[in-house]
């Protein structure tokens, strides 16, 4: 089936129940949301983003220390790829996944950001957090998540961790912070497995997290961000920030400290 020109109605792709339960949660579970052959289109092109060369400016490949091997670096991330790979670009804006973000906030959606995390053999994870908490609201007061599984994540190679309290309307954390236990206690987070296709969607204070990938294997990850599109387009702003304050290693001075804090 061809991705880039394949445009389905929204009411075939999120139903009402997983709409009501969107609603109760801020986040539900679309199983088989792509098919087999079109995953492995979404994983062939990634593929090709790995493979591009890095060039100041353009898309941004993020790094880290593996846990299975701390004298070596892996690929943890590679952010804002659609400006150049047309076919990446086509999917995540325009497509099925921008409407069904839409259909989950109410109105029609706009791209705010795109990454792909590799959680790597060694690949870190990361503390229970809201979206929110990393300075975003500043930018519109609420965002829609689409996590899509290329390969298959398990509780052994870090799959999502979500939350099993009805949903959040709100901070309930600082911002640029992890949420702590204090701030936790009346929850608890939960670990959803995926398989290659199914899909994720949560809204930007739903509490989530995710264990270290201490397999042999990788566990890629698509993670794409909407916001409503009254809310204004934010993600050149976004990207410029982020460049500015928090580069890819290829943009980075010798010497100065670059830190993560959510």
């Amino acid at each position: 089936m061809d991705l880039v020109t394949e445009r389905l109605d929204i009411s075939s792709d999120i139903a009402p129940e997983q709409l009501a339960q969107f609603q109760r949660t801020g986040w539900l579970a679309a199983k088989g949301f792509f098919s087999a052959q079109e995953t492995a289109t979404i994983g062939a092109w990634t593929d090709q983003l790995l493979a591009m060369a890095e060039v100041p400016g353009e898309h941004m490949v993020y790094y880290e220390q593996s846990l299975k091997n701390p004298a070596a670096k892996v690929v943890q991330r590679i952010e804002n790829f659609c400006p150049y790979h047309p076919a990446f670009d086509a999917l995540v804006r325009g497509g099925r996944l921008e409407r069904a973000a839409a259909a989950l906030m109410g109105g029609e959606a706009i791209l705010f950001k795109e990454k792909i995390n590799f959680k790597m053999p060694g690949g870190a994870g990361f503390e229970p957090h809201q979206d929110q908490q990393a300075g975003w609201s500043v930018f519109t007061p609420i965002f829609v998540t689409a996590l899509v599984c290329i390969d298959r994540a398990t509780v052994e190679n870090g799959c999502l961790e979500m939350t099993d309290a009805p949903r959040f309307a709100g901070l309930i954390g600082q911002e640029w912070t992890p949420l702590t236990d204090e701030e936790m206690k009346s929850f608890s987070l939960i670990s959803v497995p995926t398989e290659p296709g199914d899909v994720l969607f949560f809204d930007s204070y739903a509490p989530h997290a995710s264990k270290p990938n201490l397999t042999d294997a990788p566990r890629r990850i698509l993670y794409l961000t909407y916001n409503l599109k009254a809310d204004g387009d934010h993600r050149a702003r976004y990207y410029a920030e982020k460049r500015a304050n928090f580069p890819p290693e290829i943009e980075r001075e010798v010497g100065k400290d670059y830190r993560f804090r959510v």
